[in-house]
Parts: C-alpha cells; structure tokens; sequence
C-alpha cells in the first residue's frame, strides 16, 4: 500500500510540475459543475493515474483536476468510485490516501441523497453533519499502517464543527436555505424500499447515498479535515415515497448545483490551514 500510494503519488507530480495541493475536493453525481469555479492547471483523466479505478457512473466524468478555488490550491476528483461498481474499499478510498500524501489537509465531499426526513423537500441543501455507516465492511479493516494513521481512530468529529458552522455561515450571507444532518451509507445499487426509508430514518438519519462514508473514514483516519454537503434529490418520506430514477436524481442535482458551488468555492476561500 504505501509503495503503491509513492508511486502513484510521485507521477501525478511528475505529471502536474510538483503540483502541491491543501484542499481535496470529491464531486457526486450531478455535482460536477464545480469545475467551471477552477482555474485548471492540470486535468489528468483516471485512465493515465496507476492505481486509480476508472469511474463507470453516468454523471462522473472521471478525471482528475489540479489547480486553484478560492485562492487555494485544489485537487479535484470530478467522478468518484463506489462500492457498487465492484470496487473494494481500498480502491474506493486510494484516492485519498493520496491526497494526504500530496499535502490535502482538507477534503470537501459532495453528494446526491434521499431524504428521509419528514421536514426536507426535493432539492434541499443538507450540511452533513455526521454518518452511520451501513456498507458490510470498513476501509480500515486489514492489517494497520501505523505511516498512515492510528489503528482505532476517533470519528467523534468525523465532519469538522467549524466547517459546518462556516458552511451555514455562508448559506446565511447569501440568502441559501439549508438543513444540517446525518447521512447514511448504504451500498446500493438499489434505491432504498418504504421499509428500509423507514428503518434509516428511525435509527437517526436524515439522508441515504451510497457514496461519501468510506472516504470519509479514510480522510479522518489520515488527519485529514471534512466537510460535507448533500442535495436531497429524492424523498423516502413515510407514506410519500416517490418512485426514482438516476436521470431525475442527476436533473435535481444540476438544478441545485450552483447553490452548493457557491457555499463550497467560499468555504475553500475562508479555511485557514
């Protein structure tokens, strides 16, 4: 792993002129706009970075962006991997691994969900503020690399209070209505039945994706900051499910989209490392 994380380090490097970044960023389905804020020093598509997957999601366009955000230096994953493509979680999460390597001490993760929440409606704006974990397995499960972080790490903050209390800051200033909440990790493919939009909204989530908590885990594991945001795209309500596709979750997502860009770029501008 770590001779992996080196190698795969020591060529985007080679590939971007040294490039050294302090903010990671993670782009969900829909979420990929984000990109036109950059100014691009270096887009690397998966395909020429050894040992990242490849992403196989409508809306992820798979590539990987270095350049500046709000004043900082930012590296981009326009496209994530997931558990349900058939990825492991160390494939899922490698990324990240290294991003630390690079010199990330903050990663912004982005998502679309379904809102169990009876108060949420579709298109909502929701801060996460915490995550319950449901996929069957951890990132961190195997033997330990005391190089890359502890081997039972504290997620008592697995997202950053002063970020969520930035990022709400920020909504205020400019007028965007958001939620704050817990988000469930579920490995999908599926969208979530009335049962089980019932059962995650009774042990305390808010939302459900199928993305974000296996980086997450990684990112904390590492030392690295987080922050992250939600679209509600679709509701799992009791008694209101409604039936969903992937192509009206990426249509709310799109709609939505410059709201979570401008709450995200001034984020990135206002964090001092």
């Amino acid at each position: 792993m770590l001779e992996q994380i080196e190698f795969t380090t020591k060529s985007i490097l080679a590939k971007s002129n040294n490039f050294k970044p302090e903010v990671g960023v993670i782009l969900g389905t829909g979420l990929g706009g984000l990109v036109k804020e950059i100014k691009a020093h270096y887009v690397l598509p998966y395909t020429e970075i050894p040992g990242f997957a490849q992403s196989t999601v409508q809306g992820h366009s798979g590539q990987l962006i270095l350049g500046e955000l709000g004043g900082k230096n930012v590296m981009v994953m326009q496209g994530r991997f997931h558990f349900y493509e058939g990825y492991n979680m160390q494939q899922i999460t490698f990324p990240v691994r290294v991003m630390k390597a690079m010199g990330v001490k903050t990663l912004c993760v982005s998502n679309a969900s379904g809102g169990m929440n009876p108060a949420f409606k579709v298109g909502e704006i929701m801060i996460i503020n915490d995550h319950i974990n449901l996929f069957p397995t951890n990132p961190l499960i195997g033997k330990n690399i005391n190089e890359l972080g502890p081997r039972f790490p504290d997620m008592g903050e697995a997202y950053s209070k002063a970020y969520v209390s930035l990022a709400k800051q920020i909504a205020q200033e400019h007028n965007i209505g958001v939620s704050e909440g817990v988000y469930a990790g579920l490995t999908g493919p599926c969208f979530e039945t009335p049962a089980e939009y019932r059962y995650l909204w009774r042990i305390g989530a808010d939302a459900v994706g199928m993305s974000t908590v296996p980086e997450v885990i990684v990112a904390r594991h590492s030392g690295i900051n987080v922050f992250g945001i939600s679209i509600v795209t679709d509701l799992g309500v009791e008694g209101h499910t409604q039936k969903v596709t992937h192509e009206e979750v990426q249509q709310v997502a799109n709609e939505q989209e410059p709201k979570l860009t401008l709450i995200v770029k001034e984020l990135i501008k206002r964090i001092q490392h």
